[in-house]
C-alpha cells in the first residue's frame, strides 16, 4: 500500500507522488519567536517531524525547510496590524536581535525537550530580505501589486479576477468567497493606503520609531508576513515543490496569500500537497489570553502553570498528541495527560522486555491463532500510517500487543507460542515505529527526566516560598545558583515561573 495524505486544496485523500522521486520537498511554517513557544505550538511541531520521519522511513531523500519569522508586518484577521518582534522588543527593552536569539534558543531548546529531529534547512526572515524584495518588485512588474505612501500591498481583487477563470481564485486553499471576505473585513487605520480591503501587505513602509528597517526600492521599511515563506520556499525547494505544512490556523490568510505571491511569481502553484494539523484545546476551550491557559512549554515541563497538577514529561506530551490522527481535535486536560503518562510507560516497559527476550533456536508457533493475531496487528503498521499518517490506529495495535508480550514475561503462555520469525518482525516493526518514526524515548530515560523535572521543581517551589516569606537573600541564591548551572528562571505576572535549559 502507497502513502495517501489529506490534501487540503483538494479536500481529499490522494495518493503521494513526489514531484521528482526519491527526493522529497517539504516546506513547514516554523514560529514567530517574539515570545515563547506554548502547548498548541507543540502539535505541528510533532506532527511534521514524524512526517518527515516517516518519509525518510519509507525511503525518500527529504529536504526539510522550516523557516524562523523574526521580522515582519502581521496583518491578522480582525486585528490591527502590528511588527509582533519590535512591539515584544520594545516591551522588554532588548534589541530586536537580542529578542530574536533569545527565543529561538528557547524554541530550540523546546524542539530538544520533544526529541524532534532538526529541519534541513532553518532560515530566517532577516536572512532573506534581498530575495522578498526581489519578488515584490516581480509581482509589481506583473501587475499585481502596487505602492502606497513607502507601502506595497498586493492587489487581490486583479488576481482573483484573472486567476478565477483559470480555476484557481483567491480562497481556493480555505474555500473562503471574496466577496464574503471583503464584507467581513474591519475597517484598519492603513485602510485608506489600499485599493481594496481584501489587499494584503508586501511591504510596509517603516514609522520613525520602528526599530527593524532595511532599505528597499520604496524607502526604509520592513517585509509583510506571507512573502518570506514564499521566498524561501521558492529559493530552497524551487518553483513546484511536494509538500506545504502547518496548523489549520494557517490556511488563512497566511496560506492563502502565499499560493497567490508565489503563483504570480513563479506561474505555477506552489506545492502540490498541503497539510494541516487540527488544534489543541484545553477542557473544551480555545487557548486565549482571556482564558488563562496559554500554556508555555517550560510551564508544561515544570508544571508551573496554574492549570497543571503536575509536571509532564516531553515523551508524555509527545506521546499525547501522537494518540490523536493529525486532523482530529485535541483536548488537553491534566487527566487526558496523567492517562498519557501511565499508557507511555506500560507500553515502554513491555517493549524494552521484548527487546531483551532472547529465543535459544528457531521454531514455529505452537500457537497459530495467536501467531496470526501479533504478524496481522504488526503488519497493520504500514498500512495505517499510509493511510493520512494515521498514528492514532497504530499506536491502538500496539496496546493490543502489549498484554500478548506481558504474558509471554510472565510465562501465561509459552516462549515458543509465537513463531521466532514472528517475534523479530515484531521486534523490528516496534523498534522502526515506536523510536524512530514516533521518536518516543525508553521509559528508562523519561524515569531520569521525570527525577530531574521533580528536582528542579522543589526548587522552583523553594524559592518562590522564600519570596512569598520576603527571604530574598534565599530567593537570589537558588536564582543565581541554577543560572551558574545554565538554567535560567522567569518570573511570571501571575506569580508562576518558567525556566530554561541553555
Amino acid at each position: 500500500m502507497s502513502l495517501k495524505v489529506y490534501n487540503s486544496l483538494t479536500r481529499k485523500k490522494e495518493l503521494f507522488e513526489p514531484i521528482n522521486p526519491p527526493y522529497v520537498g517539504m516546506y513547514v511554517c516554523g514560529p514567530t519567536v517574539s515570545g515563547e513557544s506554548h502547548l498548541g505550538h507543540a502539535r505541528p511541531f510533532i506532527t511534521f517531524d514524524v512526517l518527515y520521519r516517516y518519509l525518510m522511513y519509507l525511503g525518500y531523500k527529504v529536504r526539510y525547510v522550516r523557516n524562523i519569522t523574526d521580522a515582519g508586518h502581521f496583518e491578522e484577521e480582525g486585528r490591527e496590524a502590528e511588527d509582533k518582534i519590535s512591539s515584544k522588543a520594545i516591551l522588554e527593552k532588548l534589541e530586536p536581535m537580542e529578542l530574536v536569539q533569545k527565543y529561538t534558543n528557547m524554541y530550540h531548546w523546546a524542539m530538544n525537550q520533544f526529541n524532534n529531529l532538526p529541519p534541513s534547512i532553518e532560515p530566517t526572515a532577516t536572512g532573506h530580505i534581498v530575495e522578498q524584495i526581489e519578488m515584490i518588485k516581480k509581482i509589481i512588474e506583473d501587475g499585481y501589486a502596487y505602492e502606497s505612501n513607502g507601502s506595497v500591498y498586493f492587489d487581490v481583487e486583479k488576481y482573483n479576477t484573472d486567476f478565477s477563470a483559470k480555476g484557481q481564485p483567491y480562497g481556493i486553499l480555505s474555500g473562503r468567497i471574496l466577496d464574503d471576505q471583503i464584507e467581513s473585513t474591519r475597517e484598519l487605520d492603513n485602510q485608506d493606503e489600499k485599493r481594496n480591503k481584501s489587499d494584503f501587505a508586501l511591504w510596509k513602509n517603516a514609522p520613525p520609531e520602528h526599530i527593524m528597517r532595511w532599505q528597499s526600492p520604496w524607502g526604509e521599511g520592513f517585509p509583510g508576513w506571507h512573502i518570506e515563506c514564499s521566498a524561501m520556499s521558492t529559493k530552497y525547494l524551487g518553483k513546484e515543490f511536494d509538500i506545504h505544512g502547518g496548523g489549520m490556523d494557517l490556511q488563512f490568510p497566511h496560506h492563502e496569500c502565499e499560493i497567490a505571491q508565489s503563483t504570480v511569481c513563479n506561474h505555477q502553484m506552489p506545492a502540490r500537497y498541503w497539510l494541516h494539523n487540527n488544534m489543541i484545546t484545553i477542557n473544551g476551550k480555545k487557548m486565549g489570553k482571556s482564558y488563562n491557559n496559554v500554556i508555555k512549554l517550560s510551564e508544561l515541563f515544570a508544571g508551573t502553570h496554574p492549570i497543571l497538577e503536575q509536571a509532564y514529561a516531553p515523551s508524555t506530551v509527545r506521546f499525547f498528541i501522537l494518540q490523536s490522527q493529525y486532523r482530529s481535535t485535541l483536548d488537553f486536560s491534566n487527566e487526558a495527560l496523567q492517562a498519557s503518562e501511565k499508557a507511555l510507560r506500560r507500553l515502554m516497559d513491555a517493549y524494552e522486555w521484548l527487546m531483551s527476550f532472547e529465543q535459544t533456536d528457531n521454531h514455529t508457533a505452537s500457537d497459530g491463532q495467536l501467531n496470526e493475531k501479533v504478524l496481522k496487528l504488526v503488519t497493520a503498521f504500514d498500512e495505517y500510517m499510509n493511510d493520512d499518517i494515521n498514528t492514532a490506529k497504530v499506536i491502538a495495535n500496539m496496546f493490543e500487543l502489549v498484554p500478548i508480550i506481558n504474558s509471554l514475561k510472565d510465562k501465561h503462555i509459552s516462549a515458543t507460542a509465537l513463531d521466532s520469525k514472528t517475534i523479530e518482525f515484531m521486534k523490528k516493526q516496534l523498534t522502526a515505529f515506536i523510536v524512530n518514526i514516533f521518536g518516543l524515548e525508553s521509559s528508562k530515560a523519561n524515569n531520569n527526566n521525570n527525577k530531574l523535572e521533580g528536582v528542579l521543581q522543589l526548587l522552583i517551589n523553594m524559592r518562590k516560598e522564600a519570596k512569598q516569606r520576603k527571604d530574598f537573600v534565599t530567593s537570589d541564591k537558588i536564582r543565581n545558583e541554577l543560572t551558574a548551572l545554565g538554567i535560567q528562571l522567569k518570573d511570571e505576572k501571575d506569580g508562576g515561573m518558567s525556566y530554561t535549559i541553555q
